[in-house]
């Protein structure tokens, strides 16, 4: 048995096995199967943010059904609570039957789950449309995310993470936009923009072959069992990442209205700038895993959001406010590329799939966890005293990585994480 030491996590060496797996294709289409890549991951960011501007409009529109107001808030909700249930499954299927089976067949699904929003006349046809999309997502995530590691490796890979991240952060901006001026004309109008799955899908099946399933085997990091310590330590950071960052989309609106910032407008640019800030930096995340080793990111990414909490506890105006913003959003673009990035280095070819369901599930569960977490916490000690302990909470995660470095320094021998 090969054991999984933490410089696996710790270093920024990519086994030399690893290089071999950079599919012939990507070597032939280096554009396209990049390009392909990140568009895919605009469609996972559009599952909730597209119809958001709309939910108003929809909840006056089904006013007459019984918890109208409660089943409106679960058009945004449901995709990430199914997608914590599907990963899973979609990750075994994916090692199963193929990435590129998967990931079309999921294209397909989300296309057709979207623009149903277009054409049913109920708040419950609505939600039955809204579960499709988030299990068509999880589809989605887990199979891009294993053909990332089957297409990618070592800078390359952390490269792509990086700008995968921004894309994702910019493109969030940009539905999030046009989803409000097509809300303007009629509440069903958002759900127009779930068809740009069908101008995704060609890209697709051009450019995205289906890796050799003896290319995999053959390419394997020397891991004869699933890394499961490594592997739980990703999804429980995963996991409370989001159930710690979800608090600016569903908190501080009401903390901004606390301290007398109340113009829809300008809370939309508010946590725009958050979003902004993070995409920008994403673009360099590459450039530093080269100097900083992915535990290093964690501390570093956890550090910065903690500061960025601390600031924006301690805010008295709507400046500060923006300023811990910006410092939370630098933080967090060392994080997401990071999660993914170790998923995929330590994970054993064959089981990628599983592995990138498993941190997809992770992900979205803190998501939907975060709301039911941060509301009692602040009902409790009130807005200001969630975001200080939230940043207490993060710089404990540091601490934690930081330990981790250090003992894969020391002793690397004594940590197994097989």
């Amino acid at each position: 048995m090969n054991p999984v030491s933490p410089t696996k996590l710790a270093g920024s060496a990519v086994p030399a096995r690893d290089q071999s797996l950079s599919h012939a294709g990507a070597q032939r289409h280096p554009r396209g199967p990049t390009l392909s890549l990140l568009f895919v991951s605009a469609l996972t960011i559009m599952a909730a943010t597209a119809i958001s501007p709309a939910l108003p409009a929809i909840e006056a529109t089904f006013a007459a059904t019984e918890s109208a107001a409660l089943l409106t808030r679960l058009l945004v909700t449901m995709p990430a609570l199914v997608i914590a249930i599907v990963a899973p499954v979609a990750g075994s299927l994916t090692d199963r039957f193929g990435r590129r089976r998967v990931l079309v067949s999921s294209i397909l699904l989300y296309g057709f789950a979207g623009l149903s929003g277009l054409v049913l006349d109920s708040l419950h046809g609505l939600l039955v449309g809204r579960a499709l999309l988030g299990a068509a997502v999880a589809g989605i995530m887990t199979a891009s995310t294993a053909l990332v590691g089957d297409l990618f490796s070592g800078a390359e890979r952390d490269r792509f993470m990086g700008w995968q991240a921004a894309f994702t952060g910019i493109g969030g901006l940009l539905f999030m936009t046009v989803g409000g001026l097509l809300a303007e004309a009629n509440w069903r109008m958002p759900f127009a923009i779930y068809g740009f799955a069908f101008l995704v899908l060609p890209a697709v099946l051009v450019y995205l072959a289906e890796p050799k399933r003896g290319e995999l085997l053959s390419g394997s990091e020397g891991l004869s069992r699933f890394p499961l310590m490594a592997v739980t330590a990703l999804y429980l950071a995963g996991a409370f990442n989001s159930v710690i960052f979800y608090l600016i989309p569903t908190q501080l609106p009401f903390y901004l209205h606390s301290l007398g910032v109340n113009a829809p407008s300008l809370i939309g640019v508010t946590i725009g700038v958050f979003t902004l800030s993070s995409a920008i930096t994403s673009l360099v995340y590459g450039k530093v895993r080269q100097h900083i080793p992915l535990l290093g990111m964690f501390v570093l990414g956890f550090s910065l959001m903690a500061a960025g909490y601390y600031v924006m506890a301690s805010a008295a105006s709507h400046s500060l406010v923006l300023a811990g913003l910006v410092i939370t959003g630098v933080g967090m673009s060392g994080i997401m590329p990071s999660l993914m990035a170790g998923a995929m280095l330590i994970a054993p070819p064959s089981s990628r799939g599983r592995i990138a369901g498993g941190l997809t599930a992770s992900i979205f569960l803190g998501q939907f966890l975060s709301p039911l977490v941060s509301q009692s916490w602040i009902e409790w000690f009130g807005y200001q005293a969630t975001f200080r302990d939230m940043g207490t909470a993060l710089i404990a995660a540091a601490s934690i990585a930081i330990v981790g470095v250090i003992l894969s320094k020391r002793e690397p021998a004594k940590l197994n994480l097989d």
